[in-house]
């Protein structure tokens, strides 16, 4: 008999004939009525009225009873918190039965009943379940942990469960291993701090790469993804991870296999010097891949989604698997357009004949969506392999030939394309394309036909009749036909003016007295006031060069492709959208970031060029006003200065303004001024760093670095164009950093030619919008041009922060120093030093290190240093120096100490400069 007589409708008075069964003396009876309490819980019923009843019935050997009693609890204790408590005393007991499966499960139950009461009782069974002897009843008490840090996160850690999860990961099973990791990771990753609360160490890893190869499958996943969280202190011991890592890739289940290939690809990275072995594991992952796409289709998608994202950071991996991307003619319409992608990503010129052969069979095929994404396909191939661009234009006109009504229309979207990519190269086929503008009826196809028309007006006799033939129903047309049409006549009336007036006014008309859209009417209007002031600036603005549109326009922005790698084998990865964008709360987890290429653990200082993982840097710099005006520093009045304050008020000065002493007159006055004084030698400027490869700016190189001159810091930049097209429209945006940085006046950047290369200095101001950043001096930048908007990130010398203010006086200096706790001091050891203590004092005030007092104690010069960063945080220094001895110790003192790391660094920079 079936368990489905407990789902059958049942007589009046249910509750009170399950209630008499369920306090029933015979077991068997008992047992019958909690199943039937829980068929009627499945099916939405509310049985909670029984709570107490079938809580009496835990009291029992029978293992399948207390299932079922338990699956009830953790439905309804949440709802009846009180009566739950009722059920603590068992719990406890079945946590030290003689059975590890209903010590497992009291201890699993207890971890799903979310109710604080009850979450207090939870803590000794749990700790002694996490000591268990036996290992199936340890690995669920690991997972416990997790559910609990999830109810009350602060219990976990006073009560020390973090630590003896810790001890797990060295446990002899290897399923305890597996679960100690899953729970872990989600700790981590629900930390509130948003740092890990337990940090790998390479001990750790070694035992958990020994766990990997005795683990179930979904064991290996979390040790895998545990160790893709990993960074190696050196390329010997990424080495190492990548050797063991690699048997994973012949795995039978598709998550063991992308969890590997994601491990590989973050250690790659690391390894980017080490050509050879770099060589290898591509070869190694390209078959573990190609493997994937043999599964079944809705497998063949995730896997074609993360290989998209595999191709688009490292092409040399499957370039030579082309094939095994091909349609086949059973192929869903998802798994097809996901393989047209990746065949447009791998084209080249090695294996574009190939692959222009299969777009032109699928641009027969008989589903008009992938017929229409196969001839924007052969498009995509004419501007990214330029050598075939003349093959592909022939397919595109042996299409057009067919006269299939979509595919005419695709294929002139497209040739709009390869026109803008190619001009003057291709324009004898516009004839062809002519003859096909009655059966245009899409908007994109009839705005890309008048476009040609347009622009190549002076090539087409009949040009006029054709856009008069579309003017015809122009209040029809869609707003992008529309805009298309009107800058078209103009076009047409700037190069053939004589025979073209009433046209061009007739469209004017259109656009501007009887069009309700207020795009058209704006251009219409700007056009006519062009036209009848100025028709030469007119030319030249409507006429102008028109830019030459990039190869790969989809590909994904190098710091989201970054952070997406770090995710493959998740949903981000299939959505291609990071966490955040889908998962709200802290369940979105840490942001990840791909390591810099070459960079491993123990290079702790990041070099200028890595861009960082700051929440904001796609949200904050994608929504600002590129170029736009300073930032408004409006805000409330600042604090009144305070003598007993010198050094401001902790790390909320830190972000915004704080209280300011009376620093000690200059030395330097008007008088030096009136006479022609000589200015003082320049400060420090370190060397330009390459801030943004070409590689990542579409041809677009950028070094920089940063200096302070005339008592304002400011940005030095050159611009390198290394593509084959001019480049214009350079404007710059900073993001919210931790001292308020922004630009102090535009980008003075214009037209950069193809290998030309411009110096760009950019003035700063502070007082700006300020956010607190990991580390402290990193800044986030925006730059855009006429190709695209590119981001990267640097680290601001704290030197150029330093104001011309900060020298206190003696007596204040004292003060100060005694009034700071000593909690509040940090020592630094600088190594290899050159100089003595009056050269270093030099140096050091031609860098807004004001020398307060110089002494010599036993032998040692002792110098009192103050400086003042330009957010009013006052830093008071001692350097302690042995003549002869190149080791010297610099100490600080300071209310907000999270600067010392930054002072530090351009302390030693400048001294060694």
């Amino acid at each position: 008999m079936t368990d489905s007589k407990y789902f059958t409708t049942t007589k009046k008075g249910e509750i009170f004939e399950l209630k008499s069964e369920l306090n029933s003396d015979k077991k068997e009876k008992k047992k019958e009525a909690v199943k039937k309490v829980i068929a009627s819980m499945t099916v939405g019923k509310d049985v909670s009225a029984l709570f107490p009843d079938v809580v009496n019935c835990m009291q029992t050997d029978n293992l399948e009873l207390k299932k079922l009693v338990y699956l009830y609890l953790m439905n309804y204790a949440k709802s009846q918190p009180d009566m739950a408590i009722m059920a603590v005393n068992t719990f406890v007991k079945d946590c030290e039965d003689s059975n590890p499966l209903i010590r497992a499960l009291a201890v699993r139950t207890m971890g799903c009943i979310r109710v604080d009461k009850i979450t207090e009782y939870l803590c000794e069974p749990l700790r002694k379940c996490l000591k268990d002897e036996d290992p199936y009843v340890r690995k669920t008490a690991a997972v416990c942990v997790a559910k609990l840090y999830d109810i009350s996160p602060s219990m976990v850690e006073d009560q020390g469960f973090l630590d003896q999860l810790k001890e797990l990961l060295s446990d002899s099973n290897p399923m305890v291993v597996a679960n100690a990791v899953a729970a872990l990771s989600e700790i981590n990753e629900a930390s509130v701090s948003g740092h890990p609360l337990v940090e790998m160490n390479a001990p750790t890893i070694n035992k958990l790469l020994t766990a990997l190869n005795e683990c179930t499958e979904w064991g290996q996943v979390f040790i895998l993804d545990a160790l893709s969280n990993y960074c190696p202190r050196d390329s010997r011991e990424a080495h190492s991870i990548c050797e063991r890592i690699t048997p994973r890739l012949a795995h039978a289940n598709a998550a063991v296999v992308l969890s590997a290939v994601k491990v590989l690809m973050k250690l790659m990275e690391m390894l980017s010097d080490e050509t050879e072995l770099v060589n290898t594991l591509s070869r190694k992952l390209a078959p573990p891949l190609v493997t994937l796409l043999s599964a079944e289709p809705e497998v063949q998608y995730v896997a074609l989604r993360n290989i998209n994202l595999v191709v688009q950071k490292r092409p040399e991996i499957l370039k030579h698997e082309m094939k095994v991307f091909f349609v086949k003619y059973n192929d869903p319409i998802y798994v097809k357009l996901e393989k047209l992608d990746i065949m447009i990503r791998l084209a080249s010129q090695a294996n574009i004949a190939q692959v222009l052969g299969e777009l032109k069979e699928y641009a027969t095929e008989v589903d008009v969506d992938f017929v229409r994404k196969a001839v924007r396909a052969i498009g995509r191939c004419a501007i990214k392999v330029e050598p075939s661009a003349e093959r592909c234009v022939s397919t595109l006109l042996e299409l057009i030939q067919t006269k299939v009504n979509y595919v005419v229309q695709e294929a002139i979207v497209v040739i709009k394309d390869i026109f803008r990519k190619y001009p003057n190269k291709y324009e004898s086929i516009i004839s062809t394309l002519c003859e096909n503008l009655d059966t245009l009826d899409e908007p994109e196809a009839r705005a890309s036909m008048v476009w040609i028309v347009g622009e190549y007006a002076e090539r087409i006799d009949n040009a006029d009749e054709l856009l008069d033939s579309f003017l015809e129903g122009f209040h029809d047309e869609n707003a992008q036909v529309q805009l298309q049409l009107l800058t078209a006549v103009v076009k047409l009336f700037l190069k053939r003016p004589a025979d073209t007036q009433e046209l061009v006014q007739h469209v004017l008309s259109l656009a501007t007295q009887d069009s309700d859209n207020p795009d058209l009417r704006d251009r219409g209007f700007i056009y006519w006031r062009l036209l009848s002031t100025d028709p030469a600036a007119a030319k030249e603005v409507v006429l102008a060069d028109k830019p030459l549109i990039s190869e790969e326009t989809d590909l994904l922005e190098p710091t989201l492709l970054d952070e997406l790698i770090c995710h493959i084998s998740s949903l981000a990865s299939v959505y291609h959208k990071p966490p955040t964008a889908f998962v709200e709360g802290r369940a979105a987890g840490v942001r990840k970031s791909l390591p810099a290429r070459g960079v491993t653990g123990e290079e702790s200082v990041p070099q200028a060029t890595v861009i960082p993982n700051q929440e904001s840097l796609i949200g904050d710099l994608l929504s600002m006003d590129i170029g736009g005006g300073a930032p408004n520093t409006s805000g409330p009045a600042p604090a009144p200065a305070s003598n007993l304050d010198l050094l401001a008020g902790g790390l909320d000065v830190l972000l915004g303004g704080g209280p300011e002493p009376t620093p000690a007159p200059s030395t330097t006055g008007l008088l030096g001024d009136i006479f022609g004084v000589a200015a003082p030698p320049a400060s420090f400027v370190p060397l330009k760093q390459c801030w943004l490869p070409a590689d990542k700016g579409k041809g677009l190189e950028i070094w920089g670095t940063f200096s302070r001159q005339g008592g304002q810091p400011r940005l030095e930049m050159t611009f390198t164009n290394k593509a084959m097209q001019p480049m214009t429209g350079f404007a710059i945006q900073l993001n919210k950093n931790s001292f308020g940085i922004y630009p102090g006046g535009a980008l003075s950047v214009g037209a950069v030619g193809a290998g030309a290369r411009v110096d760009a200095p950019l003035p700063l101001a502070t007082g700006g919008p300020v956010q607190r950043m990991e580390p402290l001096n990193n800044l986030q930048v925006a730059v855009k041009n006429n190709i695209d908007v590119f981001y990267f990130a640097c680290l601001i010398p704290a030197h150029i922060l330093f104001t011309e203010d900060g020298q206190l006086d003696k007596r204040v200096f004292l003060t100060t120093w005694k009034e700071i706790p000593a909690a509040n001091e940090v020592q630094h050891t600088i190594n290899n030093l050159i100089g003595t203590a009056d050269t270093i004092a030099h140096k050091m005030s031609l860098n807004n290190v004001f020398t307060i007092a110089k002494r010599n104690v036993e032998g040692q010069d002792m110098l009192y240093q103050s400086l003042k960063l330009t957010n009013n945080i006052w830093v008071l220094l001692e350097l302690k120096l042995q003549p002869g001895n190149p080791e010297a110790t610099l100490s600080l003192k300071s209310r907000t100490v999270e600067v010392a790391t930054c002072i530090f660094q351009a302390y030693e920079a400048i001294l060694k400069s």
